[in-house]
């Protein structure tokens, strides 16, 4: 048993960051090894609007659950690679909306074929190992859990007073 195995829940979120950022560097190869010069962090931003063709960079923000300033981040950097542009919202010129440039569209096309093989490898992973296949359900319970009742408010109960 690994040193992180060994300790339970008290390292939960640590094993999960690990997992991630393992999936992510994984993933991040096989775009590399496609000659793809994309960034698995960009793939929110760039699912989003593979089905909204645009959006307010405010519901950007609002379906990912980060922050404006955040997703401000991201489409700015996006844009000085040239995969995305943004225009004043015509009903609201505050607003700012968010689309593929001519060379971000052409870059979708790639990649969709690269996540269409992250589903089949993700799904024959899971289905490997009976515990894994309710992996989705059991994370989404979590969530939904800690939104209810915060993680820090849980550990404060537990603490002895």
């Amino acid at each position: 048993m690994s040193f992180y195995q060994s300790l339970g829940y008290l390292v939960f979120g640590s094993r999960l960051r690990r997992l991630s950022e393992y999936f992510l560097m994984e993933v991040n190869k096989v775009y590399e090894q496609a000659g793809i010069p994309f960034d698995a962090s960009w793939f929110p931003v760039f699912y989003l609007l593979s089905k909204h063709q645009s959006m307010p960079m405010i519901d950007i923000a609002e379906q990912l659950e980060i922050s404006h300033s955040a997703v401000s981040q991201m489409v700015t950097n996006l844009k000085k690679k040239g995969l995305l542009k943004t225009t004043p919202c015509k009903e609201d010129g505050r607003r700012q909306l968010v689309a593929f440039s001519k060379k971000g569209a052409e870059m979708l096309q790639q990649i969709q074929p690269v996540w269409e093989a992250i589903s089949a490898a993700m799904e024959t992973l899971v289905s490997e190992n009976k515990q894994t296949q309710h992996l989705l359900a059991a994370i989404a319970q979590i969530e939904q859990a800690v939104q209810q009742q915060p993680l820090s408010a849980r550990i404060g109960a537990a603490l002895p007073e």
